[in-house]
């Protein structure tokens, strides 16, 4: 090789436990349609159960301390 040549090393990331995530918008999609049936009417209603659709690990995890009487 000359002096000039650059070598270019091809490097790949190896992403592992990424199965996941599909797993977490299932019950995105889950709770979603749950809240648009119990909230469903106003517009504001409708973004009430959007947040909540967000927010629902956050609900559990409170709900479960609640029950270990954490």
């Amino acid at each position: 090789m000359a002096k000039d040549e650059t070598v270019r090393i091809r490097t790949s990331k190896v992403v592992k436990h990424g199965s996941s995530g599909g797993l977490w918008f299932l019950g995105f999609v889950g709770t979603l349609v749950y809240y648009l049936h119990v909230h469903s009417g106003t517009f504001w209603l409708v973004i009430l159960a959007f947040i909540k659709a967000i927010l629902w690990p956050a609900f559990v995890v409170y709900h479960l301390l609640l029950f270990m009487h954490v």
